[in-house]
């Protein structure tokens, strides 16, 4: 089965993370960074494999969604090959 990808959030060049705060106990705080990349889920409908994927952005550095799909399918060939010898299982 083909392996293919679901990219889990939309690229703004920013993420934000929540995590446990350390004083004040049950309570989370949030902070935000620059990134350049996605959360992306593979799949060949048995296995499940997630990882961060670095973008393509074009020649006047903005994002291009075209040529990072293209990316994303390459990914999905190279998943493929990693669960065929067993490094991805």
């Amino acid at each position: 089965m083909a392996v293919t990808y679901t990219k889990l959030e939309e690229f703004t060049g920013t993420r934000t993370i929540s995590m446990p705060d350390p004083d004040n106990e049950g309570e989370t705080i949030e902070t935000t960074s620059d990134c350049r990349d996605i959360q992306v889920r593979f799949t060949d409908g048995t296995i499940v494999h997630e990882r961060s994927v670095n973008v393509s952005f074009d020649a006047d550095g903005n994002y291009d969604e075209t040529a990072t799909n293209e990316v994303l399918d390459q990914h999905c060939r190279g998943v493929e090959n990693k669960i065929a010898v067993g490094v991805i299982s």
